[in-house]
């Protein structure tokens, strides 16, 4: 432990303004650490789809900074009801979602601009830099140097690859290779709501002959849905029109009302995405450098933990840099409670991912026991209590 008040580092250098960039750079800036984000965005927009905030990660962002969680949720929305159909409509079980009364409040759906925008908001806009496009990085012993396209330089005390599952920073300090496809694309994009599709307070899953397509409310009079079919190779069609004409065509069988609100859905905003995953690392840390979120363990989004683990990193890696009395004892320490924890959540989405096309008939009791065993352990994480970094006690999943 650290004697002193002195921050272990002056100056962070954090890549990426997603979620896990910015929850970072409030926990590092409440230590006094003077921690800066670079995106290559050159503005704010309102993109991206549906997020599921779970416990583990919220009780982290709340850990972060108090309040902020009650800010996110009067912009989300909470699933009470969920329902299982087939692709031609009929119900197959409607239950309350299951969840432990700890946890009601920490589980809700929320756009991922509006995430943004929250987290934004909590910093000094001085701190983010737009239009910054990370393009190379050269460390020494007593500093990071990145560069960036638009010419200019940056040096800090630490650089935090944040720059989601393409990441320009793990290229660099790992290079390791591309992201793995993992064997579906996925199509999502966010709507007004359709009553005649959603209750107010239901989550909607359809399950089709190797297709699924899960809905819920955002809030505010939005929805999401999120489609996905598994594809031996992955690809990118040239243009949003084709982007559209692939989900009608892949869903053509399915009932009326889901293809009427595919058709309605403005092709612009289909997000067209293979589901890839990062392969685990021994060590995400080297020198002056470390990663975090999806640059090092992009997951699969069947377990919907991409960001929640994403926060439990950035509350570890403060948490690190705050009671370590060195730059590489805390970062060593970082890798040893992220790495294992992260791997069996990676394998656990992918699994979930593979379930969501299974038939019905092939999903078992034992299967649905072990998983709500393993779901008690991943959201009873408690960045007050040292049982956060208790492992899982046997790979069931």
């Amino acid at each position: 432990m650290r004697e002193t008040s002195k921050p272990l580092v002056n100056k962070v250098a954090i890549i990426g303004a997603g979620p896990g960039g910015l929850a970072t750079a409030i926990a590092l800036r409440k230590q006094g650490i003077d921690a800066h984000v670079y995106e290559k965005a050159r503005e704010f927009s309102p993109v991206g789809a549906g997020v599921s905030l779970k416990p583990n990660g919220m009780r982290c962002l709340d850990a972060i900074q108090p309040g902020l969680v009650d800010k996110l949720r009067r912009l989300g929305f909470q699933v009470q009801i969920t329902t299982l159909k087939t692709s031609t409509g009929e119900t197959i079980w409607t239950t309350k979602t299951p969840m432990m009364p700890k946890d009601q409040e920490l589980t809700f759906a929320i756009w991922w601009w509006h995430l943004q925008h929250i987290l934004v908001s909590e910093l000094p806009s001085e701190v983010i830099h737009l239009n910054h496009s990370c393009i190379n990085f050269e460390q020494n012993e007593n500093s990071v140097t990145t560069q960036f396209e638009n010419g200019k330089t940056v040096e800090a005390d630490l650089l935090i690859g944040a720059d989601g599952i393409n990441s320009r920073v793990r290229e660099i300090l790992i290079g390791d290779g591309q992201p793995r496809y993992s064997g579906s694309m996925c199509w999502r994009a966010i709507i007004d709501y359709r009553g005649e599709l959603l209750l107010p307070n239901e989550g909607l899953i359809i399950r089709g002959e190797q297709t699924a397509m899960i809905l819920y409310p955002l809030g505010e009079g939005k929805m999401n849905w999120s489609a996905g079919k598994p594809f031996p190779e992955s690809f990118v069609s040239p243009s949003a029109a084709e982007v559209k004409y692939r989900v009608l065509k892949e869903f053509s069988n399915w009932m009326k009302p889901i293809l009427e609100m595919i058709a309605e859905t403005d092709a612009e905003t289909i997000l067209e995405s293979p589901i890839c995953r990062r392969l685990p690392l021994k060590q995400w840390s080297y020198g002056r450098v470390t990663l975090l979120g999806d640059a090092v363990h992009g997951m699969s989004p069947g377990g919907g933990q991409g960001a929640n683990t994403t926060f439990e990193d950035a509350y570890e890696l403060a948490e690190c840099l705050y009671n370590f009395p060195d730059l590489q004892t805390a970062l060593s320490n970082y890798d040893q409670r992220r790495i294992q924890r992260t791997v069996v959540i990676q394998n656990y989405s992918e699994k979930m991912e593979k379930i969501s096309y299974q038939n019905i008939e092939e999903q078992n009791q034992q299967s649905q026991e072990n998983f709500a065993e393993f779901e008690r352990w991943l959201y009873d994480y408690d960045p007050n209590l040292e049982s956060r970094l208790r492992p899982w006690k046997e790979k069931v999943v």
